[in-house]
């Protein structure tokens, strides 16, 4: 139970400073936000649990192929908010836009040979 209270405090000191960071320099903070540093913590954290090198490349690969339907978020919120949109609902359509991607994926990926 420590070892999870320590990955969460970890985790969430990285979410803090990101934001912290982004208040004063957007451009900076966005740049921290989009380093895979959620990806690197995760297989940190799996690794020092499963040292499975084929459970970690399977993990690595397929969170490649989640990436990209999630990209589109990032498209559709600036879009939404510079054309008069409110925040709440903008971030609320770029997460459904995410998830009809992700679903999207996890029917598509497959019948492409990709294991996810």
């Amino acid at each position: 139970m420590l070892w999870l209270a320590i990955k969460a405090a970890i985790s969430g000191v990285l979410i803090a400073a990101i934001s912290l960071v982004a208040k004063r320099y957007p451009g900076f903070g966005a740049l921290i936000a989009s380093l895979p540093l959620v990806s690197v913590l995760g297989m940190l954290w799996l690794w020092s649990e499963r040292p499975d090198p084929a459970n970690m490349a399977a993990h690595a690969e397929a969170t490649f192929w989640f990436v990209l339907p999630s990209l589109p978020m990032f498209l559709l919120i600036p879009a939404l908010l510079r054309n008069g949109v409110g925040f709440h609902l903008s971030l609320a359509l770029g997460c459904l836009l995410t998830v009809v991607l992700y679903l999207l994926m996890t029917w598509a990926g497959p019948r492409f040979g990709l294991r996810l």
